[in-house]
């Protein structure tokens, strides 16, 4: 099992959790302002998917796994190990996520409206269950996207350089699996 150095009063770790946190305010107001309009339940894990992370992302969930510990954290190393990079994320389960509080971003957003910029302009997209009464989307509903990533991006960086010793290792992503696979020191 891989190593990783951290420990959840790491600096590094301090501003990811602030981002998440900020994160999840909005996502708690979009969802609170528009919850007639979301589907997204327990059981609705068509998005589920076995995603990469930044090693920011990793190292959380790594720790969240470490800080489980027991019988079910060995549960939840045993499906990792057993997963399929094209499969189901290996935190689900009977349609629910193993380690939900400690989610990376990308899946507290999912479902939500998300603004992206592409090669054909700026578009926005969200689950096909969510918003089907809706013709329009006010902006108040939309999760910036850019915004979001640049965030993540900075946080990762700066968990890179501090922490693992080496901003490179920033572009390294790691799947879930793999994730779930670290030990932190």
């Amino acid at each position: 099992m891989k190593k990783i150095a951290a420990h959840s009063a790491d600096p590094g770790l301090a501003n990811y959790r602030q981002l998440v946190a900020r994160v999840d305010e909005l996502c708690a107001r979009i969802v609170g302002e528009f919850s007639a309009q979301i589907a997204c339940r327990r059981g609705c894990d068509a998005c589920c998917r076995h995603l990469a992370l930044f090693q920011v992302e990793a190292a959380a969930l790594a720790l969240a796994l470490e800080e489980l510990g027991g019988a079910r954290a060995d549960h939840i190393r045993a499906r990792a190990a057993a997963a399929s990079p094209e499969g189901p994320c290996p935190l689900l389960e009977d349609g629910a996520c193993l380690l939900y509080a400690a989610r990376p971003l990308i899946c507290r957003t999912h479902g939500l409206p998300l603004l992206s910029t592409g090669e054909q302009g700026q578009k926005v997209d969200f689950c096909p269950e969510n918003f089907r009464d809706m013709s329009s989307l006010p902006a108040r509903a939309v999760v910036n996207l850019e915004v979001l990533n640049t965030a993540l991006v900075s946080v990762n960086r700066l968990f890179a350089a501090t922490l693992l010793g080496d901003e490179s290792l920033a572009g390294k992503r790691l799947t879930i699996a793999e994730a779930l696979q670290l030990k932190p020191e």
